[in-house]
């Protein structure tokens, strides 16, 4: 197939939409439901991230993507019995790309809600029960067993979106787009992020270990397929805090910072703890969780309300009680897809207990930088790449 129409563009308003091959036929294959424009932004972006977190990893990779950012990316290390409860995973012996899925949807799981999922690996039976339980667009995948697309093929009425991805397609060398009428033109993308863009350490601390350069790596290839300006915390084989499209970047540092640290927080005894009602499903539990952990926690646990939630009226969670808690973290990754200007990006990032870095490079106040990281004993590597994406 050459030609597919679509619904519509990114708006209703926008009509007719298509997507289209100049040459040879479209890779995609849809196996069920009716994916749209967006829908195939987010796939055909999360697909060759989780392509290249394979490749740099050796592992099952997976993405959960929403407008054409990542909210979560993950390769398909166990999961912890903490891990388990947190992404409300009742299996024990999940295969390594449900693994993969369950910590890319779990890295933030406010922002994943209607996500487009991309998996490296074929779709098997314990993804698409996960699958199953979560509201999302549609997934994309080099295929999918027998009983895998029987479940997915149950979801939203019958409509879920399934893509199958030809795993040896190749692009052209070179990519265009067109805005106001404007053809652009550039080279694609084909740079390979591996470990060996970690190897200009310019820090006092030059101890990288294999964990922190696999989290840096995973990382930095999240970057590559995020909206600029973009940071992007990760730890334990997933990214745990995306920042992205900020104008600034210290806003990206917060805005991941902040994400990081709630992931972190839902780890919290307290947060663990919290008794939900049974008949309270996941959307609203993530949502309660999220009031909880936050600024607003009287929102769900005044008189009248915390009885639609929970079985227990919970005790808060003090602002002294999180501030000790996230004092306590530590190994956490940092990547950016551009200099940081300022230390205060590395100030911030400390709060959230970052101990290595990644970023390009090139600022008139690299040295100021550095005298940051060494003041919290971090390492970091300038890569001297830019990951811009737009």
């Amino acid at each position: 197939m050459k030609e597919m129409e679509l619904k519509y563009g990114c708006n209703p308003n926008q009509k007719p939409a298509k997507i289209f091959m100049k040459e040879g036929e479209i890779p995609v294959t849809v196996l069920n439901g009716r994916p749209g424009y967006i829908n195939f932004l987010d796939a055909l972006n999360a697909w060759q991230l989780v392509k290249e977190l394979k490749e740099a990893t050796g592992l099952p990779a997976a993405a959960s993507f929403k407008h054409v950012s990542p909210a979560g990316a993950a390769i398909g290390r166990p999961l912890t019995d903490v891990l388990r409860k947190i992404y409300f995973v009742e299996k024990e012996d999940l295969s390594p790309i449900a693994c993969a899925y369950a910590r890319a949807r779990g890295a933030d799981r406010m922002s994943s809600f209607g996500d487009f999922i991309a998996l490296s690996d074929i779709c098997d039976e314990d993804t698409a029960l996960l699958i199953q339980h979560e509201v999302s667009d549609g997934v994309i995948a080099p295929g999918y067993t027998d009983e895998a697309l029987a479940i997915l093929k149950t979801k939203r009425k019958g409509g879920y979106n399934v893509l199958q991805m030809d795993p040896s397609y190749k692009p052209a060398e070179r990519e265009t787009k067109e805005v106001y009428g404007i053809t652009f033109e550039q080279g694609r993308n084909e740079l390979k992020i591996d470990a060996a863009m970690l190897e200009n350490i310019v820090t006092e601390n030059k101890e990288l270990t294999e964990e922190q350069k696999q989290d840096l790596l995973i990382a930095l290839i999240t970057l590559k397929y995020t909206q600029s300006n973009s940071v992007c915390y990760a730890k334990g084989g997933q990214a745990i805090g995306v920042g992205a499209g900020q104008q600034s970047r210290i806003h990206c540092t917060r805005l991941a910072g902040d994400k990081a640290d709630n992931w972190h927080l839902r780890q919290h005894p307290k947060t663990l703890g919290l008794q939900f009602r049974e008949d309270l499903g996941r959307a609203n539990r993530d949502n309660a969780i999220d009031i909880y952990i936050s600024n607003h926690a009287e929102e769900v646990l005044d008189d009248g309300k915390w009885e639609a939630i929970f079985t227990v009226k919970p005790e808060p969670l003090t602002e002294a009680e999180k501030k000790e808690y996230l004092a306590g973290i530590t190994g956490v990754a940092l990547g950016s897809d551009a200099f940081f200007p300022f230390g205060d990006n590395i100030e911030r990032a400390a709060r959230s207990g970052v101990t290595c870095v990644a970023e390009p490079g090139g600022s008139i106040r690299d040295d100021q930088v550095i005298e940051t990281c060494n003041r919290f004993g971090m390492v970091m590597a300038f890569t001297g790449i830019r990951l811009f994406h737009h």
